[in-house]
């Protein structure tokens, strides 16, 4: 039986996650869908399209969706659903989790590598991240929750851009791009996103993007101009000044106009605590190292670790090694052959609340052959 596809839905207040799930559990979509509602949230969609003075935990919607709160673990709801499912008793084909307001997203998608009940019924396919440009800039300076739901996401649909000028919306896109470059940003109208857009991106898939993001590589262009993700020793000479200055045009941005009231208005947007960053090596790596140098980070950084995902040219084997984590967890898995021509070239992407650049860059440099 094939796996249960899975998909995150995460977001700021007022972001139109409400707006999202009422459409997926409403509409005449032909799809049907289990949604799992935290229940501990501040907006539930309950209230407003089921009865809820009812016991019952999950309850059958009338175009077939199912609509089902979480009371306890999300790992017994989960293995609840899947067992009725096997019984015959309930019908669905994928699920999405909701997970309220400021939640962090890291557990929840934990769940999906630990447990190997669940590794083996279900396969989480994405975590999706709603922004609303009107609150965003705010949101993003007040609360850290709000930036770790930005550095989660596989996929960003920011809404309500229409309530804001372009140049704001631009500021936002570029400090989105700036915490997350792995994530693709959609504009949306109000959480009006076509299901097409929501189901099945296989961001978590280890096998199926083998190429972190081709969108995060092709924008490294833009990143080194802005002196901020020259991730690479050779590029290091790209921090003189003259490319410092540059940033400073971001620096009025509607977005960061409150920096400017404390008179120093050298507070760029990627002074956010989420960051990104690339390690890049023509280089294969020792197994036994990497392992080793990747266990002690995690160890020490893990809680900081929002997402990690790499493809590695490792010595001893001809296939690609793809390799992803979040948090404390990590696993990896063999892809394809390199193609004949192919360049071996090892790339990583690490996404993370002040992480350790310099050690984290050396550190894998000392685990290449």
């Amino acid at each position: 039986m094939s796996l249960i596809s899975t998909t995150i839905l995460t977001g700021f207040l007022g972001s139109g996650k409400t707006t999202l799930l009422k459409r997926v559990l409403t509409e005449a979509h032909g799809q049907k869908i289990a949604v799992i509602e935290n229940e501990f949230g501040e907006e539930n969609i309950d209230n407003d399209i089921l009865v809820s003075d009812t016991d019952e935990q999950i309850i059958q919607m009338s175009n077939g969706c199912i609509c089902c709160t979480i009371r306890e673990d999300l790992r017994v709801t989960l293995q609840l659903l899947a067992a009725k499912r096997r019984k015959g008793l309930l019908s669905f084909d994928r699920i999405v989790i909701e997970t309220t307001g400021l939640a962090d997203p890291g557990p929840v998608a934990q769940t999906f590598f630990m447990d190997d009940e669940i590794a083996e019924t279900f396969l989480l396919d994405s975590i999706l991240t709603l922004v609303d440009a009107k609150h965003a800039a705010q949101q993003l300076n007040d609360r850290q929750e709000a930036r770790r739901q930005v550095g989660f996401a596989d996929q960003i649909f920011i809404s309500k851009a229409d309530l804001v000028s372009p140049e704001e919306l631009d500021a936002l896109q570029h400090r989105l791009k700036h915490m997350n470059p792995r994530a693709p940003q959609k504009v949306v109208h109000f959480g009006e996103v076509a299901l097409s857009e929501v189901f099945d991106l296989k961001g978590f898939n280890l096998n199926a993007k083998l190429d972190i993001d081709p969108d995060f590589l092709k924008d490294d262009a833009h990143d080194h101009v802005h002196g901020e993700h020259c991730d690479h020793p050779s590029h290091q000479h790209d921090h003189d000044h003259e490319h410092d200055h540059e940033h400073g045009e971001h620096c009025d941005h509607p977005s960061h106009q409150h920096d400017h009231a404390h008179g120093h208005g050298h507070h760029h947007h990627h002074d956010d605590d989420v960051k990104s960053f690339v390690f890049r090596s023509d280089k294969a790596f020792d197994p036994a190292k990497l392992e080793d140098f990747l266990g002690a980070i995690v160890n020490i950084y893990g809680p900081r670790m929002l997402r990690y995902k790499g493809v590695l040219n490792m010595r001893g084997t001809e296939r690609k090694v793809i390799f992803q984590g979040v948090h404390q967890l990590m696993g990896s898995d063999l892809g394809p052959m390199w193609a004949d021509g192919e360049a071996k070239t090892s790339k990583m992407v690490f996404i993370g609340i002040d992480l350790p650049k310099d050690i984290l860059l050396q550190g894998l440099e000392q685990c290449l052959v």
